[in-house]
């Protein structure tokens, strides 16, 4: 997407410009928010009962707030040279932040997103509307069945950030899934998931060991503190039938605000500590956040 401000009606502007309140609206997964940041003037987090999930600035779609989300933005920047369009499935819209950072950066990309909630999908295109210009089109349904409708070896990203509850669904963390995705990519395309875990790091154990069956090459970017196992917390794990630029990442994401660590290779597969491949017979849904996580 090109920047908001050269494609949005300037009424859309007004309206956006004048609102200094939060915007409530109950959706179909719960009580959705859009907050103000105070510090950008057109700049909003959206928040499902409670737990932040995008955040979104009108005037600069290219600015990333959230930690993981601008670990995601890193592999959108490495996926191809500068500019170049890519063609990328997001499963998981949130407030389609990913979406105009790829449009942003890479104008004539062409985009799918798949999101469940119809309901946030209206309110979010309402509230903070999509440049029409953008070659952006969003399906309201079920992550792993949109995923089906997208036809083979079409995607040069696939970027999976699916949370119902504050849990990612346990249809969408097995090899079956996984298996879909692999379909859809070209033969270099990559697959990056924001994945949420923590102590005693099982389920991301079991991530990196399901992905590692189907790809040849993975990187999971984190918080040093997630990666001991100290709190609770999110990784991006990456995952490519070609090479990553594994060492271009952890140059970028040790330079964030957030600095983080990058691991791949025999590490990341000492990592799992001998984990299993999850499959759709006994996958489990993501563990939810301990009390106090987003306060």
């Amino acid at each position: 997407m090109a920047r908001r401000g050269a494609g949005a009606g300037a009424g859309d502007r007004k309206r956006s410009e004048r609102r200094q309140e939060p915007v409530a609206e109950t959706v179909d997964g719960g009580l959705a928010e859009l907050v103000p940041d105070r510090e950008r003037p057109r700049a909003w987090t959206l928040l499902v009962d409670g737990a932040p999930q995008s955040h979104v600035d009108l005037d600069d779609p290219a600015y990333l707030s959230f930690e993981y989300q601008r670990r995601l933005g890193h592999v959108i920047d490495l996926a191809a040279p500068p500019g170049r369009p890519l063609q990328a499935v997001h499963l998981g819209g949130g407030a389609f932040t990913l979406a105009r950072y790829l449009a942003a950066s890479r104008p004539r990309s062409t985009q799918q997103v798949v999101e469940l909630d119809a309901r946030l999908v209206q309110f979010v295109r309402r509230e903070l509307p999509l440049d029409p210009q953008a070659r952006i089109r969003v399906r309201s349904m079920d992550a792993r069945e949109g995923l089906g409708k997208v036809q083979d070896g079409w995607a040069d990203l696939v970027i999976a950030d699916v949370f119902s509850g504050a849990r990612t669904p346990a249809h969408l963390t097995s090899a079956e899934f996984l298996t879909e995705v692999r379909r859809v990519l070209k033969p270099g395309g990559q697959y990056a998931a924001n994945l949420a875990d923590g102590p005693p790091l099982a389920h991301l154990r079991g991530q990196i060991a399901t992905a590692a069956s189907l790809f040849p090459e993975l990187a999971l970017a984190a918080d040093p503190t997630v990666w001991r196992g100290r709190r609770f917390g999110n990784a991006v794990l990456v995952a490519s039938g070609l090479p990553i630029a594994v060492a271009e990442l952890t140059r970028r994401i040790a330079g964030d605000p957030h600095p983080g660590r990058v691991e791949h290779g025999r590490a990341l597969t000492d990592f799992t500590g001998g984990a299993a491949a999850v499959t759709d017979a006994d996958a489990k849904a993501s563990p939810a956040p301990p009390p106090g996580t987003f306060t």
